[in-house]
Parts: structure tokens; C-alpha cells; sequence
């Protein structure tokens, strides 16, 4: 007997009510242990330690709770041999059951039919029902028949396949907030082969606008984190993106997916304490970027290990020595042949001064004193190298010589001083030079931060003094320790002193000064994405690049080492490259680290951007590459392009005219050029964005204008990939204004008249 309506959204609803109490009921128990273990105190090391770990996934289990609130079950689908399994944002076991499964989690393997079964390959499912909610009432209910057995029993002849598509375009023709909404109730097939693939080196996910390139790595991290958690909860996962714009766009896509720790950076912000706030010429940006720049910083650094052009006269004692140039050159021989970093080399090149000097000392010792020299012992000439390392003057003229650098410091003195840059950068000619040097502005921008890092390859830190003090610390807390301890036991009565009672317990019977001085150690619990962020030499179990077609050589090198296994998930478009110093093949920038193990999956259908516009795009990307395949939009808008010409004088009055009569629901974006972005700034609100093309990679929009597309082209060397971009940000509307000639890749847009 077939189901009527109004019966399977009760039978849903009771279901989805009682799945409800059950979330109620694991908050309720994970937010009772918590504020019992947050109420614990003292205890050895290990209880601290293990309440820490007990708050954190008491705290992570509250969060994956509250974002499993809107949307917990979605799905369902029936078997062949009559199991029902629902599919939902997180697992939930019925403990008074046998702990039997109530609703999979959708990353599960169990739960993987929901989203790959066909008519053609229904893998024993033979209906397939999307569940949509709203708070915590079932709102409607959609069913797709894989069997037509099971289709024609439920009075479906025509196999019922209205339920995929239904879910699937009342999310993309859903307006937009601003945010990324997760794509977990609409995975398609080939999505779904890529957020689970198992392949272990990098994965290259290449497709064009609006195939969902980011909700895949999106969900592909979730999915990662949820198969190996315990290998990824230490090491992390690493997501970076083009922009903080961008990064705020997905920013609540993981935690709606109950995945907390994952780490977002933009390029300019991954190296620990410098934040990206300048923008470079686009030729200094390009040279920036090239493997050029690692040879001009390996000879900046080389520049500050410097030679005397005189002999130095340094005082010591009664005695006065010379730094000259035979003695500096030969330590600093010494030091580049140890082949350590700058840095790390410093001592090398510190301990042969000293020896040099010292040998002066002991020989003007010798002429000076009868018999002098002779006089002295190894342990005499230990003590004059002592104190020569702690004359303020010596090692004041050594520390000129061969100075402990910082990269920031390196960097800054390397791009504000021509006469630096010119030695360092001989063969650059004399305005690509000019398109490096900062200028009166002593800010970095986002292409500085792979120059910082592989400046911080080059010097090296020297810890050793931050480990002796450390090491200086801990002994005076064991004094401490040790102290009260002795205290304690002088306090006792006098005859146990002179004769303890084996059967009475003393202090250091309980507790050693290592033990003591422990507990007496406070620190701050940081999780794995904070204390990852601030630590260059961290190294991540997986990370993610999306808008990846944009990096640099050099960015490709900073990322790499903070992957040394090379597991990596790569999102891009190499037709969408705008930045000068990105890349136009996977091949060529990945090869040099993995060689041939790196995987190429496409993404092809389109489901964000309009048949409609999509027309137009095409001309764009046959401009870019003749031979590349423009991905299949699935949807029409109804509102095809348009363009409107005007004076240069009216540009932005007509902007303002056409963003005030935009009626649609949703949010719009104006994308122009750097300088036409800053004359229509004045026309930004809640629901309208002035941007350039940088700003709006791998962003949507209800409704985008572009302002004189030529200059778009025109600013930039691949201004016709940028153009490709800017078209391909719409989801229903888009309207191009000019004053200037309209290009001719635009001819396919229809003109309006106003």
C-alpha cells in the first residue's frame, strides 16, 4: 500500500523528534562531564593532563553537537532486502539498544549509497528520500525510486527521480548570505569520488567556475578528519586560500560539518607573526614569486657576513689586538664550509675570532713579561678566550662582522637600501629593482611571506642561550622544590629525626623536587590549529590549497615544507591564473616535489553560473586556451547578460543607477579595475560589494556588474583570465557597464538601451 503524503511527513517527523532527543541527550551528558572536569583541581601531571584532554573533547563533542542542531538528518534510503538507513550531519547510537545505529554520520561508509546510487547502479538501494528541516520540523520530503518495482508499488510509473534534483536547485537558486553554505545533503557522484579518495600524495581537483571545487576540499577535509582522526587530530589539517575575504566566505562551512580544528591561512599570513597589508606592483609581485628570488636572498645574507676593510684595533686589557682582514676572512671560510644556516654558523665563525685573538693576546703576553707565554697553561688561555667572549668591545666589532639576523630584518634592510638590492641583484635590470624596493612604506605584503620563509631556511635559529635559560629555570625551580621539601622534613619532632618510624609516611616518601616542582608548572592548553599557526616549522598530516593556480614558485616551496609527507589536496583552475607569478600546468609546478605520484580529478558540471552566462564566458576561455572545455551549466536563469555603454563622465552615476534597481533577493558585487574600485567605493552596503579580481576569487554572488571590462584586461598580463573570472561570479544576473571599447570577446552580450 503506497504511503500518502501527509503519512510520510508524520513517519518522518516522529523519526527525525526522536533523533532530536537523542542529540538532547548527548549534550546534556557532554556538557555534565565537562563542567565536572573544569571543576577538578591538582592532581600529578598526568590527571592535569588528562582532564585537559577530557575538557577538549568534552568541548569539541558540545560543538559538533550545536552544529549538528540545524539539518540533522537529511536523508534516507531503503534497501532491497528492507533496511532503512538515515543519513545525517553526525552518527547517533541508540545506547539502550545494543548501541544500535540510528542515523549515520554522511561520512561513513555505510552512508556513501545516498549519494552514488543510479537507476543504472542502484548498489541495492531502491529509494532514495531527501528530509528538509527547518529547526526541528520536517518541512517536506522528496523520494527518488532506483527500482521501478519499488516505484510502481509506491504508484511513481515514472520512477520518481524528482528528488535529487529538487534538493539540488532549491540550494542553488537559494539566495545568497555571504557565507558558504556546506553541500552535505546535495553531494553529487563526482564530487563525492573525490572527497573520498583514498589517494595518499597530492590530489589535484581542476575545474572550471562554479563546479564546486571548494565545497569539495571543504567537505574532503571533514571527511579526512572524520576517517583518521587520530592521525590528523595531532599534526591538523591546513586549508589555504587566496584572500581573507574568501577565508571569511568558508569560514563556517567546517564548523556547520562539526569540524573545529582545522587551521585557515591565506599565503600572506602563513608565516607566524607577519600579516600581509601591502599590495606590490604586479611586476614586483612577479619577481617575487620566481625561484630567481631564492639566489638574491642567499647572496643578501652572504652580503651581511662582511669583511673589515681595515684592520679593527680592539683593546683588551693592557693589551691591544687586531681584527684584520686575513683572520675575519678565515672564519669565514670556516664558517660557509660547515654549510649550516647563518645563524647557526655565527659560533663557528665567533669561536675562530676568539681563537685568533687569543693567540695575539698570549704572544703580546710573551713579549711584554719574561718568559710570558711560557707562563701561561691551557687553562690560563681557556680563561683569556672566556674573557674575551664577554668583552662588551670584542664581540661588539665580531657582532658587525657577522651579525645574528632576523628574516624581517634581512628583508626590510635588503628592499629599502638600492645599494643592497644591487649587490645582492645584479642581474635584475635597474627597474625591476625599482619594482622591489619598499619605498617610505615599511609594510609587508602577501608575496613577502615565502621570501620571510625561506629567509628563516637560510639563517637558522640559534636556541641555544633560550634553552640554557630554560634549562636555568627549571634547576631553580627544583631548588625550590627541594627547599620546601627539606622544610617539611626538618619540621618533623626531633625523634623521628634521630630515629624514623618506618611505618609513618614523610614527605619525600610521597614526592620527589622533580614531582613537586611540576606541579608547581602552569600552562596554557592550546589546540592543535593555535599551536600550528604560531610555529613556522610545524608540520601538518594533510593540507588543502584552493584557488591553488594562483601560487607562486616560492609560495609552492613555503607550502612543501609544511608538508613533508605530501599529502595534499590541491583546488584549482589554471584558465582562471590572474597573478602574474602563477601557474598555467599542474605539471610543472608539482613535479620538482612529488615527481609523476600526483592524481588529476576534474570537476564538470557547472552549478553555479547560468547557462546564460556561461555563453558569454566561453568566448572568454576559447581566448585563453583554444582547446579547453567549458563546464556544462545544468540550470537557466531566465535573465540572459546585458550591457549598457555610457560617458566616461556618467560611469559612475550609472553604476549607482543599476545597482539601486537591482529588485533581486541576494547580494550584488561591482568588479572593476584597482582604480575604478576606489572611485566606486562609495557605492558599498550590507548587500553590495566594490571589488577587484583578486578580491573576489572563488566567491558567488546573486547578481555581479562589471565596469569597463578593457580595463580589466588591460592592468593586468593575464587581464583575459581575469575577465574569465569576473564573469563567472554571477548565480543569476549579470550586466556589464563601459565608457570605454567593449571588448570583442564580449560581442555575445546584449546591448539596453536606457
Amino acid at each position: 500500500m503506497p504511503e500518502d503524503g501527509q503519512s510520510a511527513l508524520d513517519r518522518e517527523q516522529a523519526y527525525v523528534s526522536m533523533l532530536y532527543q537523542q542529540l538532547d541527550t548527548m549534550r546534556a551528558y557532554a556538557s555534565t562531564r565537562l563542567s565536572k572536569v573544569l571543576l577538578e583541581t591538582g592532581g600529578t601531571p598526568q590527571a592535569r593532563s588528562e582532564r585537559e584532554s577530557f575538557s577538549q573533547m568534552y568541548a569539541e563533542d558540545l560543538a559538533k553537537y550545536d552544529a549538528a542542531e540545524n539539518g540533522l538528518c537529511f536523508g534516507r534510503i531503503d534497501l532491497d532486502d528492507l533496511e532503512e538507513r538515515y543519513i545525517g550531519r553526525i552518527g547517533v547510537l541508540d545506547e539502550k539498544n545494543d548501541f544500535e545505529t540510528l542515523l549515520l554520520d554522511w561520512r561513513a561508509p555505510l552512508a556513501r549509497p545516498f549519494y552514488l546510487a543510479t537507476t543504472a547502479a542502484p548498489d541495492g538501494v531502491t529509494r532514495r528520500r531527501h528530509i528538509r528541516t527547518r529547526s526541528r520540523r520536517v518541512t517536506s520530503i522528496n523520494d527518488e525510486y532506483l527500482d521501478l518495482d519499488a516505484a510502481e508499488s509506491a504508484g511513481r510509473i515514472d520512477g520518481g527521480s524528482v528528488g535529487t534534483e529538487s534538493a539540488l536547485l532549491a540550494a542553488l537558486n537559494a539566495a545568497r548570505t555571504g557565507h558558504m553554505n556546506d553541500i552535505v545533503e546535495t553531494i553529487q557522484g563526482e564530487q563525492d569520488a573525490i572527497i573520498r579518495s583514498d589517494h595518499k600524495s597530492v590530489l589535484v581537483v581542476q575545474g572550471g567556475p562554479g563546479t564546486g571545487k571548494t565545497a569539495v576540499a571543504l567537505h574532503r577535509a571533514a571527511y579526512l578528519l572524520y576517517t583518521y582522526r587520530q592521525q590528523l587530530a595531532k599534526s591538523g589539517v591546513l586549508i589555504i586560500g587566496p584572500n581573507a575575504t574568501f577565508l571569511d566566505y568558508i569560514g563556517q562551512v567546517l564548523p556547520s560539518l562539526g569540524e573545529t580544528g582545522v587551521l585557515l591561512s591565506t599565503i600572506g599570513d602563513l608565516y607566524p607573526g607577519v600579516r600581509a597589508s601591502r599590495e606590490d606592483t604586479i611586476r614586483g609581485g612577479e619577481l617575487k614569486g620566481s625561484l630567481a628570488m631564492i639566489d638574491i636572498l642567499r647572496n643578501a645574507v652572504r652580503d651581511r657576513q662582511e669583511l673589515p676593510e681595515t684592520a679593527v684595533p680592539l683593546r683588551f686589557d693592557s693589551v691591544t689586538v687586531l681584527l684584520d682582514r686575513r683572520i675575519v676572512t678565515r672564519a669565514r671560510g670556516r664558517a660557509r664550509s660547515s654549510r649550516r644556516p647563518h645563524n647557526l654558523a655565527r659560533p663557528i665563525f665567533v669561536s675562530s675570532i676568539i681563537d685568533s685573538l687569543a693567540d695575539q693576546v698570549v704572544i703580546a703576553l710573551g713579549e711584554n713579561v719574561v718568559g710570558g707565554a711560557n707562563l701561561l697553561s691551557r687553562d690560563d688561555i681557556a680563561d683569556i678566550r672566556d674573557e674575551l667572549r664577554s668583552d662588551p668591545e670584542v664581540m661588539g666589532a665580531i657582532g658587525r662582522l657577522w651579525p645574528e639576523l632576523s628574516p624581517q630584518d634581512v628583508l626590510i634592510e635588503l628592499l629599502s637600501s638600492p645599494t643592497r638590492l644591487a649587490t645582492a641583484a645584479p642581474d635584475l635590470t635597474d627597474d625591476d629593482r625599482a619594482s622591489l624596493l619598499l619605498g617610505d612604506e615599511w609594510s609587508f605584503s602577501a608575496a613577502d611571506a615565502p621570501l620571510l620563509d625561506e629567509l628563516a631556511e637560510l639563517l637558522g635559529v640559534d636556541d641555544a642561550e633560550e634553552k640554557e635559560r630554560a634549562d636555568r629555570r627549571w634547576r631553580a625551580q627544583i631548588a625550590d622544590a627541594q627547599g620546601a621539601l627539606d622544610i617539611l622534613t626538618g619540621s618533623a619532632p626531633q625523634d623521628l629525626e634521630d630515629e624514623v618510624d618506618p611505618e609513618i609516611l614523610m614527605a619525600y616518601d610521597l614526592i620527589d623536587a622533580s614531582q613537586l616542582a611540576q606541579r608547581q608548572s602552569t600552562g596554557t592548553r592550546l589546540t592543535t590549529a593555535e599551536r600550528a599557526a604560531g610555529d613556522r616549522t610545524w608540520t601538518y598530516g594533510h593540507v588543502i590549497v584552493d584557488e591553488a593556480q594562483e601560487l607562486s614558485e616560492l609560495a609552492w616551496r613555503m607550502v612543501m615544507r609544511r608538508i613533508p609527507n605530501r599529502w595534499i589536496t590541491v583546488v584549482g583552475d589554471v584558465a582562471q591564473t590572474g597573478d602574474p607569478a602563477g601557474t598555467s600546468s599542474w605539471q610543472r609546478i608539482l613535479e620538482p616535489y612529488v615527481a609523476r605520484r600526483w592524481k588529476l580529478a576534474e570537476l564538470t558540471v557547472n552549478y553555479r553560473t547560468p547557462a546564460e552566462i556561461m555563453d558569454v564566458a566561453e568566448d572568454v576561455l576559447a581566448a585563453i586556451d583554444p582547446e579547453a572545455t567549458i563546464p556544462r551549466s545544468i540550470r537557466n536563469s531566465g535573465a540572459p547578460p546585458w550591457v549598457e555603454r555610457v560617458d566616461e563622465d556618467d560611469l559612475e552615476a550609472a553604476v549607482r543607477r543599476h545597482v539601486a534597481a537591482e529588485t533581486g533577493p541576494g547580494i550584488s558585487a561591482v568588479i572593476a579595475g584597482h582604480d575604478l574600485r576606489a572611485r566606486l567605493a562609495g557605492l558599498e552596503s550590507d548587500t553590495v560589494s566594490v571589488l577587484t579580481v583578486r578580491d573576489v576569487k572563488g566567491l558567488e554572488f546573486d547578481s555581479v556588474f562589471i565596469v569597463d571590462p578593457q580595463h580589466i584586461l588591460d592592468e593586468s598580463p593575464r587581464g583575459m583570465n581575469d575577465l574569465y573570472v569576473a564573469l563567472t561570479r554571477a548565480t543569476q544576473r549579470l550586466g556589464v557597464i563601459h565608457s570605454q571599447e567593449l571588448p570583442a570577446v564580449l560581442e555575445r552580450v546584449h546591448a539596453v538601451t536606457r
